[in-house]
């Protein structure tokens, strides 16, 4: 294996902040707030501070984010490559997941800035800041915004807030650190109204989502031993609820939550016919990000994903017969 590309330092980023003019900044396909709140957060610094910027991501903007100031300027990749000197990659553990359709439209940009936090990330950008400490790509951003001096606007406070609270759980995951809340208080005394915009995050769902949650425990499987738990949505539920790929997010902390549960995980059946598996560990020594790898997936030690070969079924026993050899 070859030795691990060195990261860049905040220093070295803001010298191709200051020196280039326009930039395209990118998320991973199905963006969730991490992804999109990390695009504006970075995107609104760097216009306040007199660049041009275009925030794209393969999927556009979820619905479920679309309250957050600035998100509308969140869009799909243009068919001609944008006129830009820098492309950013937010969020995204490996290239390919940035989607085909993003990585055409920057591919004019002369350099590749990679910013993320995922342990599995190859450092696949020219200049790489990974941080597998951090407990999201939004905090990175946030040390970056506050470590170069750059404007902090109204849009990049809420959106690097919702950012961090949906990658923690509200806080609550152990990767959240004392840095995490002392970042929550400053965007908080910058004018943050937390209650509203908590509020708006988390209790504000869609019907069908209701219905959805209806149609997983109806396949919710307990191991034997009750330390897996586990459900599916198959295609066709998707279909009959006129679902979106956001209505799904956060649900399988509810199955997380059972006592005596040590790892959950959510198979999801892909309109191509691929398997989407999502899974969480409540188990340091459980290492979900390793059981991920041998299905080609990645992620983190206590939240990792896996795309992997139908049938649904057969995806299930398999993941699930990794899970209890790890257990």
């Amino acid at each position: 294996m070859s030795d691990p590309v060195p990261n860049a330092s905040i220093e070295q980023l803001g010298e191709i902040f200051r020196n280039h003019d326009s930039f395209v900044i990118m998320s991973h396909v199905r963006p969730d707030g991490d992804a999109i709140g990390s695009q504006i957060g970075l995107g609104f610094a760097l216009m306040a501070a007199g660049k041009k910027v275009r925030l794209i991501n393969e999927d556009g903007l979820p619905e479920n984010l679309a309250f957050l100031p600035g998100s509308e300027k969140i869009e799909t990749p243009p068919a001609e490559p944008l006129d830009v000197e820098v492309a950013i990659a937010l969020d995204t553990a490996t290239k390919p997941r940035l989607g085909d359709n993003v990585l055409h439209a920057a591919s004019k940009a002369k350099v590749l800035l990679n910013i993320d936090h995922h342990i599995s990330n190859p450092s696949y950008g020219d200049l790489n800041l990974i941080d597998s400490h951090s407990p999201a790509t939004g905090q990175i951003i946030y040390n970056i915004i506050t470590a170069l001096g750059l404007p902090l606007p109204a849009e990049s406070r809420d959106a690097i807030y919702v950012a961090v609270s949906t990658d923690t759980g509200s806080f609550q995951y152990p990767s959240t650190t004392a840095a995490t809340y002392e970042m929550a208080a400053d965007l908080i005394r910058r004018g943050l109204d937390v209650g509203t915009i908590n509020s708006k995050t988390y209790d504000d769902h869609p019907y069908r989502r209701v219905e959805l949650m209806r149609a997983l425990l109806n396949t919710l499987q307990l191991s034997p031993d009750g330390k897996v738990a586990s459900w599916e949505l198959k295609d066709s539920t998707r279909l009959e609820l006129d679902l979106r790929p956001e209505d799904s997010e956060g649900l399988i902390d509810i199955i997380r939550a059972i006592r005596g549960v040590r790892v959950a995980a959510f198979f999801e059946e892909l309109p191509d016919g691929k398997i989407r598996v999502s899974m969480r560990s409540k188990d340091k020594s459980v290492d979900v990000c390793k059981i991920a790898m041998q299905f080609g997936g990645g992620g983190h030690s206590l939240a990792a994903g896996i795309r992997m070969a139908g049938p649904i079924g057969e995806a299930r026993a398999k993941v699930l017969a990794a899970v209890e050899q790890a257990i």
